[in-house]
């Protein structure tokens, strides 16, 4: 029984615990003021968060197990410009953020979700339709992250990797459920510490252990257009997605002020950039090297297959870490979505009790899912397909001329132009359907840049010739 190994996870997980409780502690006494004070403190912190502490809860939100594995085989086979744009795009929607928080809150002090902008600006239809794309999103992410755990602990240990993917699960809920945003915030702190100085360590060790490189070494890559194209894909894919994010968008009004949220995002946009790019460019270095990247191919653990168990354990210490900082940011999220809003209305509908309640209860089908060890990227796909298709018509809420025709029908363009692709090239709108659902899990360009350009035009040539009563000016 690998039991070294289980103390040095179970203690990991016992710390993340010990400091999302200790942070309830923060929280106002649910007995205090008005009845839904205590609510809206569990799933927004509202106005209390520095930007230094922002800036590293935007990092360790953001920074789940998918960078031990799509960065470095981007790196190793589609090369450096590839690489670039999945760390512009993994920090491109902190500086949407930054650049249009302030304004959100401004415009909507009292909210708590990208969907409740939009309800006020487009109404209640548009809101549930955003909403049900961020839940989707948030859900395929937690699949993803708790998929991911389960493979890399059968990969570094002998310890079952059901016991930790419901591990991470259920004490991520604890602190969660108990503490609500606040709890996330404070173990988020830790954990991006934590992050950074494991990658650090384990990166420089696997390092370490590569074969020097060979005289005709190059750096790996395909066409500079193929490189674009990928690159440009990853922009757009990975920004729409984590713009209807719900973690990211609690922090907007979890920020002291405006300027504290611009400072953060900014921060946390940078360091993830520097993550991206450091552990990317551990899979070039692997690829260069010539050694076995495995089947399926991951670079950044073809370093740690044949190491000492110390530096293995190192590594699954870390990607525990980096699963935990991302699940516990998504468990709050989701829960708040069905919390209601920040009006009266909302204020006397669901509450604290269910809200705890109901994130337990998300948790399971996630799990069970989990388990199965299946591949998700095909939904995460299609998720973030949709994002694309309706992200620019949401942000252009801030436009005072924006109408809710104009957003509605921009984003029925988005998706029609996310089928239109495939349906020109092939003739057919199956064949549409089916490029635009990724099979074989491929990401490509053209449903995407087809969704953005499409909802992008549509909406402003509505607002054009289709003008309708002034709406509320942000």
């Amino acid at each position: 029984m690998p039991y070294p190994t289980l103390a040095a996870l179970g203690a990991t997980l016992v710390l993340f615990t010990w400091l999302g409780l200790r942070a309830r502690h923060a929280n106002r006494a649910e007995g205090d003021g008005a009845p839904g004070d205590a609510l809206d403190d569990y799933v927004t912190a509202r106005n209390s968060q520095t930007a230094s502490t922002l800036g590293l809860s935007f990092l360790a939100s953001g920074m789940g197990a998918w960078i031990l594995f799509a960065p470095p085989e981007v790196g190793a086979f589609a090369g450096p410009v590839a690489l670039a744009g999945y760390a512009i795009g993994a920090a491109l929607p902190f500086l949407v953020l930054a650049a249009c928080g302030p304004a959100i809150r401004r415009y909507l002090p009292e909210g708590r979700s990208i969907g409740e902008f939009a309800e006020r600006r487009y109404g209640a239809g548009v809101r549930r339709y955003v909403t049900l794309i961020s839940i989707l999103y948030m859900a395929c992410f937690l699949a993803a992250e708790l998929t991911a755990i389960g493979g890399i602990t059968a990969l570094l240990s002998e310890v079952s990797s059901a016991m930790v993917v419901i591990g991470v699960a259920v004490t991520t809920l604890l602190y969660t459920a108990l503490g609500g945003l606040r709890a996330s915030l404070a173990t988020d702190r830790w954990q991006a510490g934590l992050l950074i100085a494991l990658l650090a360590v384990v990166g420089w060790l696997g390092l370490s252990r590569l074969p020097a490189l060979p005289q005709d070494a190059a750096l790996p890559g395909i066409p500079t257009a193929s490189a674009l194209s990928v690159a440009l894909t990853l922009v757009i894919a990975v920004t729409a997605a984590n713009l209807f994010h719900q973690g990211y968008w609690q922090r907007v009004w979890a920020a002291k002020s405006g300027q504290a949220l611009g400072r953060g995002a900014l921060l946390g946009g940078l360091v993830t950039v520097a993550v991206v790019a450091v552990v990317g460019g551990l899979g070039i270095l692997a690829a260069m090297s010539g050694v076995a990247l495995g089947e399926p191919p991951m670079p950044f653990f073809a370093l740690l297959i044949d190491a000492p168990a110390g530096l293995k354990l190192l590594g699954l210490v870390l990607a525990v870490t980096l699963v935990a900082s991302s699940v516990d940011t998504l468990q709050n999220a989701i829960a708040s979505l069905s919390v209601g809003d920040g009006s009266e209305r909302g204020r006397t509908g669901l509450g604290l009790p269910m809200a705890r309640w109901l994130t337990v209860a998300l948790m399971v089908p996630v799990v069970v899912l989990a388990l199965q060890n299946l591949s998700v990227l095909r939904l995460f796909l299609i998720a973030d397909l949709l994002c694309a298709s309706a992200v620019v018509p949401v942000l252009l809420g801030l436009w005072p001329r924006m109408t809710t025709r104009a957003a509605v029908a921009g984003g029925i363009a988005g998706l029609v132009g996310a089928v239109l692709p495939g349906w020109l090239a092939e003739g057919s709108l199956s064949a549409g359907l089916l490029a635009a659902s990724f099979p074989g899990g491929v990401p490509t360009l053209e449903p995407f840049l087809g969704a953005l350009v499409a909802s992008t035009l549509v909406s402003l040539v509505v607002v054009s010739l289709l003008p309708a009563r002034k709406p509320r000016a942000v």
